[in-house]
């Protein structure tokens, strides 16, 4: 199949997800704008850094939520995404919430370059992001375009091994069942039930998916000249991907901030997820 089937398929698929997920408890869109909750996790907030007083651009960012929760922390935000539902959806949400600084711009992934000449303080990716990406390779490139000199990027994202593991088996094995590293041919899914609500029932069901070793894709970022902080590997996970996953928080329901883990003495058994960051280089003579 031609890769732009494979796009139109997925851009299909989440452009009728965006008004699923923001009805959704899931995503909790409405305690969001009633409370102002910031969306974000502790752990991410603490490894990006202060925010307040840069710009930041959020790739991949869905209808926004993560961003303006790193508004709320005192950024200059913009936000890319390729669904149009989904970049207009954001913008209101922006407007609702007084942020009429924050920009939400249509563009896939990689003709980004092409949408927005600008560069910026901080570059962010979140959960749920790189498996919709045929080629690690050119999300990195894409990266260090976007960053000013000097400035710093950090994605938090579900851990390639935990991709690999069949999540309908019963019982608490963890059995490797899909690809680790990257393919040249995606994995094809055609499930109707939605992740936010599986009472949902998607007419645009089909969608692609692609494998990104952990090694791919930090030397991806490395090849496009990025220097490497930190690259931390997580015990905890921030959805309930197995069902026989234990909330850390002890909640009996998901919740906007809980942490999931595998059950005691099993939390050593394989990374649920990993976070990077890295930064570009200071410009000749900066610090």
């Amino acid at each position: 199949m031609p890769m732009d089937e494979h796009k139109r398929f997925n851009q299909l698929s989440w452009n009728e997800a965006v008004q699923i997920h923001m009805d959704s408890d899931g995503y909790g869109l409405r305690e969001f704008l009633e409370e102002r909750k910031n969306k974000l996790h502790q752990r991410d907030i603490d490894e990006m850094g202060d925010v307040s007083g840069k710009s930041l651009l959020h790739l991949q960012c869905h209808f926004g939520m993560d961003t303006l929760s790193w508004a709320m922390l005192g950024a200059t935000v913009t936000g890319i995404d390729f669904s149009p539902p989904a970049t207009e959806a954001a913008r209101g949400i922006a407007a609702e919430l007084g942020f009429d600084d924050a920009r939400f711009i249509e563009s896939e992934l990689l003709d980004a370059p092409s949408a927005l000449d600008e560069q910026f303080d901080r570059a962010y990716t979140g959960i749920g992001a790189l498996n919709w990406l045929p080629d690690i390779r050119g999300w990195a490139r894409v990266v260090p375009h976007f960053l000013k000199p000097g400035g710093v990027f950090y994605i938090t994202e579900g851990h390639p091994m935990l991709w690999t593991i069949d999540d309908e088996r019963d019982g608490q094995e963890l059995v490797v069942a899909l690809p680790y590293f990257e393919r040249d041919e995606p994995n094809r899914w055609d499930d109707p039930a939605d992740y936010a609500d599986p009472n949902a029932r998607m007419e645009n069901s089909v969608v692609y998916e692609w494998s990104h070793g952990l090694g791919e894709i930090v030397t991806a970022l490395i090849d496009a000249g990025l220097t490497i902080e930190f690259v931390h590997e997580h015990r905890t996970l921030y959805w309930r991907a197995l069902r026989w996953m234990e909330s850390v928080q002890g909640a009996n329901e998901w919740s906007l901030l809980d942490e999931w883990r595998l059950p005691e003495g099993r939390g050593d058994d394989v990374p649920l997820m990993y976070s990077i960051r890295a930064h570009k280089a200071p410009a000749s003579g900066g610090s």
